[in-house]
């Protein structure tokens, strides 16, 4: 006997017709300052680097109003990254509403949103040099802000090994290492990345998330405008360019570096971070 919920009605093409509505219409957002940005990159000076090695991650720090640049160094890598309020981790990067006010994949222009009951910028992407790209015919684009991060419980679920190098293992390890905390109290930190340099989308018949080459090259960078303290955590992914697979010690993997650009003196005049949402708990959630 046919469930009858899947049989089409008569009226299907009619309700497939009904044309979509933007659920975050955008135009009330704060205006992005790109006049400011383009002062802060124009005099800027680099005051710090870390490398992240290949199948490994790294930490670092980027005071209010500096620039960020996460850089390919070697060959096509891939890296996820994660973001908190350096003097709470309580904040941190929200991938999903920052996919639901921008996209999919992000580019230069957007903001990467912080968690509730914050929810403000915590950085703003001011260039990024595969912006190029836009998406392909198979629907993939770059810097994803719809997968999570390859982890080991994935892994163990889906092929029954073990794999210590995942990028949440490595996010993990990085931040217990900077913070002093127990990995698994560190890991409750470890959240939804910004997938750096991967080229990802949903296929089209199944609507499976997919990963394919990475355009990325030597060179190639996204730069970011911290708009407040910042705590930052990069893992150089272990499937490399993401061509074939992840959580993989077969992949050709490369180290990522991270610069820390300080603006000229008076860049910043006039500029102050972002306050937390003014929303207050007290309304409608009887707090």
């Amino acid at each position: 006997m046919t469930d009858r919920q899947t049989q089409e009605p008569a009226d299907a093409g009619a309700r497939r017709a009904v044309k979509p509505v933007v659920c975050y219409p955008v135009a009330g957002l704060p205006t992005v300052d790109h006049a400011l940005h383009q002062r802060v990159r124009s005099g800027a000076q680099k005051v710090d680097e870390v490398i992240v090695p290949a199948r490994d991650a790294r930490t670092f720090e980027v005071p209010a109003g500096h620039l960020f640049r996460i850089v390919s160094i070697e060959g096509p890598q891939v890296g996820d990254l994660n973001l908190w309020n350096l003097h709470d981790l309580g904040e941190r990067f929200f991938s999903g509403k920052t996919r639901a006010l921008h996209a999919t994949h992000v580019t230069t222009g957007h903001r990467l949103w912080s968690n509730l009951p914050y929810l403000r910028p915590l950085a703003t992407i001011t260039h990024d040099t595969l912006g190029w790209y836009g998406f392909d015919e198979y629907g993939g684009g770059v810097h994803d802000v719809i997968g999570t991060r390859c982890d080991p419980y994935t892994n163990r679920l889906l092929s029954g090994g073990e794999y210590h190098h995942c990028c949440h293992s490595n996010l993990t390890r990085a931040l217990a290492a900077r913070t002093g905390m127990a990995p698994d109290e560190a890991e409750l930190h470890v959240h939804d990345v910004l997938n750096v340099f991967m080229c990802t989308g949903f296929t089209r018949d199944t609507q499976q998330y997919f990963m394919k080459a990475s355009p990325v090259r030597p060179g190639d960078f996204i730069e970011f405008f911290a708009e407040i303290d910042l705590l930052g955590a990069l893992s150089a992914c272990p499937g490399g360019d993401c061509s074939a697979e992840h959580s993989s010690d077969t992949a050709r993997c490369h180290p990522l570096l991270v610069e820390i650009w300080k603006p000229a003196a008076g860049a910043l005049e006039g500029w102050s971070s972002p306050e937390r949402n003014a929303y207050s708990r007290s309304h409608g959630l009887g707090v």
